[in-house]
């Protein structure tokens, strides 16, 4: 219990540190409000757009009114994350699935400091966990619990279950970051449906030694969640480059599958800090807003 408080606090100072010297600004600049709402109206004036007009105050003041409007600022930040059994792998400094409570960390963290609630969803090939979003610092610590504590009850992966989970429970638009290792492509229609609704977002997280595998022996590869088995002659160079040619291939073809449906994404690596890429993201996030 010792250990999981400490483990939670050090994410907690190194991501509070991170957001407030480097992406609290960013975040609130590349994730604007939902759009605006109606505030108040007050009488119309000379060059107000006509189409501002609000035509039943008028008829009953006896006098033209128009229409007054703010930035509906609040937003909901909503982590999908992948619990599956591939993102307990990590050949260096972290495995996955710390990375991906590192970035969640600062994601959240980032999101509660600009008045936004935070929820989490954690799936496998069935959702496994889901807290509702709600604000706080107490909260984001509930959240960065449950992903540091979480044991997967299956091994397998389902995106398309996960994203079909939030256009169904998420009735607003929100943000919606979904972090995974995913490589294989069978999750456009489900991708379209959440980015056509939601401010989505992929972080694909990698490990170098899944595609560099130094040279050695024979090697028996095995799928941690399907249990497949695969040899590879890492004493052959040609065996070595085919491989890495391979991997290099999925992630080019997954790389441009996102970007042919508009969907923005990030890749990080266990071995790599997050900052290059996450303000690398954001400063791209404000030049397209």
């Amino acid at each position: 219990m010792k250990d999981l408080a400490k483990t939670i606090r050090q994410i907690e100072i190194r991501s509070r540190r991170l957001v407030n010297e480097l992406f609290s600004g960013e975040y609130h600049s590349s994730f604007k409000g939902r759009g605006i709402e109606f505030s108040n109206v007050r009488e119309y004036s000379w060059g107000d757009d006509v189409r501002t007009i609000d035509w039943n105050t008028s008829a009953r003041k006896d006098d033209l009114y128009v229409k007054l409007f703010t930035e509906e600022r609040e937003r909901t930040l909503i982590l999908v994350l992948d619990g599956s059994g591939s993102m307990s792998f990590g050949s260096r400094q972290r495995t996955k699935n710390r990375l991906a409570a590192e970035t969640a960390a600062v994601l959240a963290f980032s999101a509660i400091m600009n008045g936004d609630k935070v929820g989490l969803v954690i799936f496998t090939e069935t959702i496994e966990t889901f807290i509702p979003p709600r604000k706080g610092r107490s909260h984001v610590l509930v959240i960065l619990e449950k992903i540091i504590t979480f044991r997967p009850a299956s091994r397998r992966t389902d995106v398309s279950a996960a994203l079909s989970f939030i256009r169904t429970s998420l009735k607003r638009q929100s943000i919606v970051f979904l972090l995974t290792d995913l490589v294989e492509e069978h999750h456009e229609k489900a991708m379209k449906i959440i980015n056509a609704k939601h401010d989505f977002v992929v972080v694909h997280l990698g490990d170098p030694l899944e595609k560099n595998i130094p040279k050695s022996g024979v090697l028996l590869l095995r799928d941690p969640e399907t249990g497949e088995e695969t040899v590879i002659d890492a004493a052959s160079r040609s065996s070595l480059m085919k491989y890495r040619l391979l991997m290099q291939e999925k992630r080019d073809r997954m790389e441009k599958k996102l970007r042919s449906m508009k969907v923005d994404s990030i890749y990080l690596q266990t071995n790599r800090s997050i900052i290059g890429a996450l303000n690398r993201f954001f400063r791209y996030r404000e030049k397209k807003i």
